[in-house]
């Protein structure tokens, strides 16, 4: 199948801010969420639906990749995407533009004291992605661009305000994602690598403090093959921190974090909407959430 959208979105991850320190709560790039697809190839032209129903439970992993008792994590992460593959060429190859809005439902439990809430995160537009085809090899090149512009509740995006009370549903700065697309399509067979850097442009602003989280390579990697309507595989991601978080400039400790997981993937196509489910169980991480991952993506050709 083709992949329909080549950069989205986050993962969560967990806070545990003190006065004078933070740890981000979202990664830009949702881990794994992109398995499945056909990483270097665009749809055929037309305008295209899709929906991620994305849901995680997880707990906390310390710099040693032990879990930190009482530190339960869980969200639901809605991602609906609209891509516009044009039909138009440029350098040889093909071109599309998208937009996603994503919201969710956040729920942290410190030491058994649960709480939640619904917000949006923030809006991303893929101003571009250039698909090339060599035989049954596939390259695919895109930018993301992840605006500051997430809300901590539906109520206060409606307001106007931002990362306002509750859990925050999304990063208080603006991301720059380059993204690169790699597929082998032959016989049936999808063999893909999904690959981003998210560069963070600014940091994020609270109380005379001032946290910047570090630039994060991320990949989700894809081997499976389609028999008929039906498509089984493994899907594999990483996520790698390549530098500190800072808070007013000073180091914060044990901020570089890091995770690896797997599991199957299962799709079948109905007449015109394909959809798919995708199970992930992290093997390791240290300064960071793991546990398991549950994907269950639908598209939709809209014409």
């Amino acid at each position: 199948m083709k992949k329909l959208l080549g950069a989205m979105i986050m993962t969560a991850a967990v806070t545990l801010a003190g006065q004078a320190s933070a740890e981000e709560l979202w990664d830009p790039h949702l881990r794994g969420v992109n398995e499945g697809l056909a990483a270097g190839a665009l749809p055929p032209p037309g305008v295209y639906g899709v929906l991620d129903n994305y849901w995680v439970s997880y707990t906390w992993h310390d710099q040693n990749g032990k879990t930190v008792s009482g530190t339960g994590l869980s969200a639901l992460v809605e991602v609906p995407i609209i891509l516009w593959s044009t039909g138009i060429k440029i350098l040889g190859a093909d071109y599309a533009v998208a937009v996603a809005q994503p919201f969710d439902y956040t729920s942290y439990t410190p030491q058994g004291a649960g709480n939640g809430n619904w917000g949006t995160f923030n809006t991303i537009l893929i101003p571009g992605q250039l698909a090339w085809t060599f035989g049954d090899f596939h390259v695919k090149a895109g930018l993301s661009v992840y605006l500051d512009d997430a809300s901590s509740t539906m109520a206060d995006l409606v307001k106007g305000r931002r990362l306002n009370g509750g859990l925050p549903s999304g990063n208080g700065y603006t991301t720059i994602q380059p993204d690169l697309g790699l597929s082998w399509l032959s016989d049936g067979w999808n063999l893909s690598a999904d690959l981003h850097l998210a560069f963070p442009i600014d940091a994020t602003t609270a109380n005379g403090y001032r946290y910047q989280t570090g630039d994060e390579f991320a990949a989700d990697y894809t081997v499976a093959k389609t028999l008929g309507k039906w498509t089984v595989g493994l899907g594999l991601h990483q996520e790698n921190q390549l530098n500190a978080d800072t808070l007013n400039g000073r180091t914060v400790p044990n901020s570089i974090a890091t995770n690896f997981g797997l599991g199957p993937l299962v799709g079948y196509q109905f007449d015109g909407v394909s959809i798919m489910a995708e199970w992930n169980h992290n093997i390791y991480a240290a300064n960071d959430v793991a546990g398991d991952i549950f994907n269950l993506r639908l598209v939709v050709p809209f014409y």
